[in-house]
C-alpha cells in the first residue's frame, strides 16, 4: 500500500527525512540548494515535495512539477534501508494513476552500470527514452550544465514534444529564459 503525503517545512520530521535523502542520493550538483528547495516547497503551488508511505513507513521521497499538460518529476529515491522492496516499481505506478497527464523525468547518460539500470528501471515502467541532446542547467551560479537525457510516459513524442517539454523545465524548474 503506496500513498504519498505532501509535506511542507512545517511537517519537521517527515521534511528533515527528505533532505537526509535528497543529500545522500544525489551529488550537490543535482538538486537545488537546500534553503532553495524550502522556499520552492512552501512557496510554489505546482511545485509537490512527497513523502511515500508504504502503509505507515516513510520509504522515500519524490518532487514533482505540475505544468497542466505535463508533470515534471524532478527527484525520486528510496531510502536505501528500503530499497529491492518494490517500492520504486509500485511508486511509479500509483502516480501513473493518480497523475493521469504525461510524466517526465530526467536520467544521466548511459556510460556507466548504475545509469543503464536506472535507465532500463524506468523503461519497464512504460517509460520511453527520448534519445535527443539534452542539458540539465545548474542548480547553482558556476556549475556547469550537466548532459542528460529525458524519459516520458503517457501520450508525449520526442519529436512533436521535445521543445516544449524542455523549455517548460529551463523556464519553470531552473528558471532559465530562453
Amino acid at each position: 500500500m503506496i500513498r504519498l503525503q505532501r509535506i511542507s517545512t512545517a511537517d519537521g520530521f517527515l521534511y528533515e527525512y527528505m533532505e537526509q535523502l535528497i543529500t545522500a542520493a544525489f551529488p550537490p550538483e543535482e538538486y537545488r540548494p537546500l534553503e532553495e528547495l524550502r522556499l520552492y516547497t512552501d512557496n510554489k503551488p505546482h511545485f509537490y515535495n512527497n513523502i511515500i508511505f508504504h502503509h505507515d513507513t516513510p520509504v522515500g521521497f519524490i518532487t514533482y512539477w505540475d505544468f497542466d499538460k505535463f508533470y515534471y518529476v524532478e527527484h525520486f529515491a528510496v531510502d536505501p534501508a528500503q530499497r529491492n522492496g518494490g517500492h520504486g516499481k509500485n511508486v511509479l505506478n500509483y502516480l501513473c494513476e493518480l497523475l493521469q497527464h504525461p510524466i517526465v523525468l530526467e536520467v544521466e547518460m548511459p556510460e556507466e552500470e548504475m545509469a543503464q539500470r536506472r535507465i532500463n528501471f524506468y523503461k519497464r515502467q512504460g517509460f520511453v527514452l527520448w534519445e535527443k541532446p539534452y542539458l540539465q542547467p545548474p542548480y547553482r551560479p558556476g556549475d556547469d550544465y550537466l548532459p542528460m537525457l529525458l524519459m516520458a510516459h503517457g501520450n508525449l513524442e520526442r519529436e512533436r514534444d521535445f521543445e516544449t517539454v524542455k523549455n517548460s523545465i529551463y523556464r519553470e524548474v531552473y528558471n532559465v529564459q530562453k
